[in-house]
């Protein structure tokens, strides 16, 4: 037989969590960004100044999207400041 790791309704529910936080990461994005044919953009200091009021784990959660392939940025973490001319592209289809 085929071996399957244990169901882990822990984890599942984590991963649902995350890509709920990411649902609401990605509809600001979508109303504060530019918006062409093919994708959304707004850059990190916006992005950062209108999430502030959602939440305080915005860098985390944009990390979490990036590796779900839900949106795009240079670099791994972003930093208020240093980091806010960055350009953040979802994808339409997200």
């Amino acid at each position: 037989g085929v071996c399957r790791p244990p169901r882990n309704p822990r984890g599942e529910k984590g991963k649902a969590w995350v890509d709920e936080q990411i649902d609401t990461l990605v509809e600001p994005i979508q109303t504060i960004g530019h918006t062409d044919d093919n994708a959304t953009t707004v850059d990190f200091g916006t992005l950062f100044y209108h999430y502030a009021d959602v939440s305080d784990s915005l860098v985390g959660i944009l990390m979490r999207a990036k590796k779900r392939h839900r949106l795009y940025y240079d670099g791994d973490m972003l930093f208020q400041s240093k980091d806010d001319h960055v350009i953040i592209t979802v994808p339409v289809a997200a």
